[in-house]
């Protein structure tokens, strides 16, 4: 598989040295406005290869906007993540970067969609659900190809604050023992950790944890990425970056894997006209099914919640939709 990802910062080159390490990957093409940049990162990984035994091939590229031909080497991609765009600064909320990422985001899609056509376009850039609506609107592509980025990021988070927790009570709790799920927007105040569902090792975690405890594993999974924002002084990558690759890996398999994705909504859920995150299989034909949870009471709430500020933050793309 030949994979694209735009923009060479902390974020993409995360997502490239993770994908040349992947079997499946047979070259990776890295690309960024500021020359030098890319084509550094893409020899850095490049000469990890003997030490980390891969044979993928990754290539950096210069291309600028409005520039026909910068993209040509990323030419038949099957999948291009876009993680282009400025990053969060301590204090900054997602939904604040939107006039700048917009008119990114929608130039590098264009470009790329010219070069590689049937491409799956996975959507990390920030706001994350409405740059993924952006780009389902601007390419016209089906819903089944276009992927945002949230969902698995939250829900690690939220398995590592459900770890962490258990483990200050008492038990010893691996995250790989822990299965929880966020849903809903990525968005620092209404993304949806579904408490009702978590488990460790197939218990309920509510067997485990008061719900004072719970309440504040929740609060910490809402602003995860703020809080490591303000002691990185700039966005997370390494959770991101290893998120993306592993949707990528979940279509390249076809591993009809259940992992909570921003897509479009078609009358799930009772809504329409929407990306937000839910859970979805992925395989080879991208997003198979959107699975409709049965939500109640306060997460049904919530849910609700975090799609009105979903429909907020799209009203603010303005002339980026045009």
């Amino acid at each position: 598989m030949k994979v694209t990802v735009v923009g060479a910062g902390n974020v993409g080159a995360t997502v490239a040295n993770v994908l040349a390490q992947k079997k499946f990957c047979s070259e990776v093409v890295l690309v960024d406005i500021k020359d030098g940049v890319p084509q550094g990162k893409a020899m850095d990984i490049m000469q990890t290869a003997h030490m980390l035994n891969f044979n993928t091939r990754v290539v950096g590229v210069t291309a600028q906007p409005g520039d026909e031909n910068g993209y040509a080497p990323t030419a038949g991609s099957e999948v291009v993540v876009v993680t282009s765009g400025i990053p969060r600064k301590p204090g900054m909320t997602r939904e604040q970067l939107i006039g700048t990422n917009a008119k990114i985001v929608k130039s590098v899609v264009d470009q790329a969609m010219k070069f590689s056509p049937n491409a799956y376009f996975i959507i990390i850039s920030n706001p994350m659900d409405s740059m993924t609506y952006l780009t389902l609107k601007d390419t016209k592509l089906p819903r089944n190809r276009v992927i945002g980025q949230g969902g698995m990021l939250d829900s690690s988070r939220f398995r590592y604050f459900l770890a962490q927790a258990l483990t200050k009570a008492g038990y010893a709790a691996s995250v790989t023992d822990i299965d929880g799920m966020v849903i809903g927007g990525h968005n620092d105040k209404t993304m949806v950790p579904l408490v009702s569902l978590a488990t460790w090792r197939g218990v309920p975690v509510t067997d485990f944890l008061s719900k004072e405890e719970l309440d504040d594993v929740v609060a910490q999974t809402k602003v995860g990425g703020a809080t490591l924002t303000g002691l990185l002084g700039t966005s997370a990558w390494i959770a991101p970056g290893a998120a993306a690759a592993a949707l990528v890996e979940a279509i390249a398999m076809d591993e009809k894997k259940l992992i909570p994705c921003c897509v479009s909504l078609e009358g799930e859920y009772g809504e329409k006209d929407l990306c937000i995150g839910v859970p979805v299989v992925l395989g080879a034909k991208g997003v198979e099914k959107v699975v409709e949870l049965k939500l109640a009471g306060d997460e049904k709430a919530q849910f609700e919640a975090s799609v009105q500020a979903a429909r907020d933050t799209n009203s603010k793309l303005g002339d980026a939709l045009k």
